[in-house]
């Protein structure tokens, strides 16, 4: 019984949406379909908490419909109870996330609007209880994996929720009027619902030395309760093992490069390559290499030429003297190697010679000294 006036939440993607309740309706109430302040009967809202409804959810299969128009695949898995008859209902496209509760008076009321072609009169509280069970069962079996391939699926449109589809077949129609959870609540169940649990089969199937579809049931049943129990005690070190192993990692890495429409594919390799994490040791530079090569052949190009002999005696005497008398004394110049001359040369030289002798020119004074006291030169 809702008091009558009450600040409550709304769904889950609306969870932190504060609404007043006055005289048995909404007063101030926004999804993404409903403008602000607009009013609306409290009987068209399911009221829910955090989805932890979810945890029901999780020992039921994954069936799947196909949109028509969009081709858009959706996973959904419903769970219902006849103890506390309720239902609750979950579908994704694999990147969000709706969900839907209802209970026991939400149910009945949506199967008559569903269903008014079929007589479904108000009986007494006994009646009324086994008609609800009865259709609730019926929704139940709908919803597995034998009989869903048989439903219509189509996309409503809804006022009050996000995402509405009717299911159907010859003997019931039904409608659900799903909400969004949220980016953060669909991240964790696809994480615990899908994903987790596909690391895991994965594993099994490229760590078991049988083909898991040749296994039988009690055996592939054992074979998943191991890797299974393993895996919730140290899930950490199961999925660094499960994905480490290079034919399931190649695998997958190939997988999602041919679904993602990538022309270079990349191989699938069975054994681990290491490669070495030391730092390459430096090569030595060519240009290194070559230089003796090129500092002889420069001694040879640049030979030089040849000058007479006595401006290379005066040449050699002269030593370049340094500025800095403190540093060492310079090394003085190699003598050039004279070049060899020629006969005719040498006979040109030697009649010159022989003529400056005639005439008196070879015998060169030397330097006149100054005379010291005395007369006497020093």
């Amino acid at each position: 019984m809702i008091a009558p006036e009450l600040s409550l939440s709304i769904g889950v993607e609306h969870s932190n949406t504060e609404v007043s309740v006055k005289d048995g309706t909404l007063e101030d109430y926004q999804t993404q379909q409903r403008p602000r302040c607009q009013r609306c009967p409290l009987r068209d809202i399911v009221v829910t908490g955090p989805f932890e409804h979810s945890k029901l959810l999780l020992s039921k299969e994954w069936l799947v419909k196909v949109d028509a128009q969009t081709s858009k695949p959706y996973l959904f898995k419903f769970y219902s109870s006849s103890v506390d008859p309720t239902c609750c209902f979950l579908i994704t496209d694999t990147k969000k996330t709706w969900a839907e509760v209802l209970n026991n008076n939400q149910f009945a009321r949506r199967w008559r609007e569903c269903n008014e072609r079929i007589s479904s009169p108000f009986l007494d509280d006994d009646a009324e209880e086994a008609w609800r069970t009865r259709n609730l069962e019926i929704l139940s079996r709908a919803h597995t994996l034998g009989t869903v391939s048989d439903l219509s699926f189509e996309l409503a449109e809804s006022k009050k929720a996000d995402l509405a589809f009717e299911l159907g077949c010859d003997t019931f129609k039904w409608r659900w009027d799903t909400i969004f959870v949220g980016h953060k609540a669909s991240a964790d169940i696809l994480s615990q619902h899908l994903i987790m649990p596909l690391i895991s089969v994965n594993h099994l199937a490229f760590s078991t030395p049988d083909v898991v579809g040749d296994l039988g049931v009690e055996d592939l049943e054992k074979a998943v309760d191991k890797i299974g129990r393993t895996a919730r005690w140290t899930v950490d070190t199961h999925i660094k093992n499960a994905l480490s192993k290079p034919r399931l990692a190649t695998t997958l890495r190939r997988m999602t490069a041919v679904f993602n429409f990538i022309s270079d594919l990349p191989k699938i390799t069975t054994a681990i390559e290491v490669a070495p994490l030391q730092p390459r040791e430096p090569t030595p530079k060519l240009s290194a290499q070559t230089e003796p090569s090129r500092s002889t052949g420069d001694y040879v190009t640049h030979a030089p030429s040849p000058v007479p002999s006595g401006a290379r005696s005066r040449t050699a005497t002269k030593l370049p003297l340094s500025s800095d008398t403190d540093s060492s004394p310079l090394r003085p110049a190699k003598k050039s190697r004279p070049s060899p001359a020629s006969d005719e040369d040498s006979e040109e030289e030697r009649k010159k010679l022989a003529a400056q002798i005639k005439s008196g020119a070879a015998s060169i004074r030397g330097t006149r000294q100054p005379l010291r006291r005395g007369g006497r030169r020093f």
